[in-house]
């Protein structure tokens, strides 16, 4: 008797699934070998480090096969995100989830554009008022312990990577000319402390839909003292964490491809947030003059979860230019620097950061204030 057996397409289908499997198994075997034999050489590989790149390369996996900076892959849908949420202490964000996220997003935003463009029009009108220079400044105390392990030019830096910067002679006299500006929110919906002025209905623990009331109203405030210097200024107000949180620095990551895609004379690029540690008395803040001005911090990404990122230097060097320049006009406008192992599409620029306005105890006035502080730094960098 022979015995034959019968292969069904059934069959088929499972047995190449199998053998697709395998092959990826492999190739991530393969990479965090390459990852932990590189590293293991510099006695540099930490436990969270492998952890990180493990999870940013099962997100990019078959993602990368362009080094097109404005290519969008999946890189932020896991990495990204998890690390920005951990940064500094605590870092409180609610999750706003839909089944239809996604086309909820659609229609939101389009709805967002449209008031968009009818705010704008009034208050490009409006005449920004004149930005003194010669004023006494002074840090409002906390009990918020900022710490720094490096200093560079006098710019304190908390550096979470494994990178020496202080041996890379960084470069901050780098020359900015562009005056060209994207500003853009990741996490859109980020708000602040509600005042009789500013008190806004919540949609989560310090988060609003209400664009008057989050951090892209500060952005407004940014963009209209940059134009009064002059600058050219494309302020996106998309949202990217609602209705769904994860994945938003994918989102944003499309978002500002498209738009470096319509003009390739753009360089400074501003993710505009709000600092998420979620003590509801921390509210670092300033004195300038006879104004109060919540702190801002910047958050610079490396290349240190594996990722191609070959702008992060000169985004740092353009960072520390930034902040010495606050720190000689308004000392403690800007609190210590971080850094990194994420990149945080800042891939995208030479000169792209994320700048954190305040935290939860601020208020939207104080952010606002601070704002206008920030717009007279820049224009003094660029020229």
């Amino acid at each position: 008797m022979i015995k034959v057996s019968v292969f069904t397409k059934k069959d088929v289908y499972k047995y190449i699934i199998k053998f697709v499997f395998i092959i990826l198994i492999l190739l991530i075997v393969a990479k965090v070998y390459k990852f932990s034999k590189k590293n293991l050489n510099n006695k540099i590989i930490t436990v969270d480090h492998g952890i990180s790149y493990l999870a940013e390369e099962i997100a990019s996996m078959g993602g990368r096969t362009s080094k097109n900076n404005l290519e969008v892959n999946s890189e932020d849908l896991i990495g990204s995100e998890l690390r920005m949420s951990q940064a500094v202490t605590s870092r409180c964000s609610s999750m706003v989830n839909s089944e239809d996220a996604d086309n909820k997003l659609d229609e939101i935003n389009n709805e967002n554009n449209i008031k968009s463009a009818e705010d704008t029009s009034s208050e490009e009108n409006a005449i920004a008022e004149e930005v003194s220079t010669n004023v006494q400044t002074e840090i409002v105390q906390t009990n918020y312990k900022d710490n720094y392990n490096t200093e560079i030019d006098g710019v304190k830096i908390k550096n979470e990577t494994n990178y020496n910067i202080a041996e890379m002679n960084l470069n901050s006299n780098i020359e900015v000319h562009n005056k060209n500006i994207i500003i853009f929110h990741t996490h859109t919906c980020e708000s602040y402390t509600p005042t009789e002025q500013n008190s806004y209905e919540a949609s989560g623990n310090y988060r609003t839909t209400d664009l008057n009331y989050s951090v892209a109203k500060v952005g407004d405030v940014l963009e209209n003292h940059l134009k009064n210097y002059g600058f050219n200024v494309n302020h996106d107000k998309t949202y990217h964490d609602y209705p769904a949180y994860t994945g938003s620095y994918g989102r944003s990551l499309t978002t500002v491809s498209n738009i470096l895609s319509e003009s390739d004379k753009t360089d400074i690029i501003i993710d505009l947030h709000r600092d998420a540690i979620g003590d509801e008395s921390y509210a670092p803040k300033v004195r300038i003059g006879d104004e109060y001005a919540a702190q801002i911090m910047f958050v610079i990404g490396t290349d240190g979860s594996g990722l191609d990122h070959p702008n992060w230097k000169h985004n740092l060097e353009f960072a520390i230019k930034v902040q010495k320049k606050a720190d000689e006009m308004y000392p403690g406008l800007f609190k210590t620097m971080l850094l990194r192992n994420a990149r945080y599409n800042q891939h995208l620029s030479e000169d792209a950061t994320i700048m954190e306005f305040g935290a939860t105890g601020n208020t939207l006035e104080e952010c606002e204030v601070s704002a206008k502080y920030l717009a007279k730094v820049l224009d003094e960098v660029v020229k």
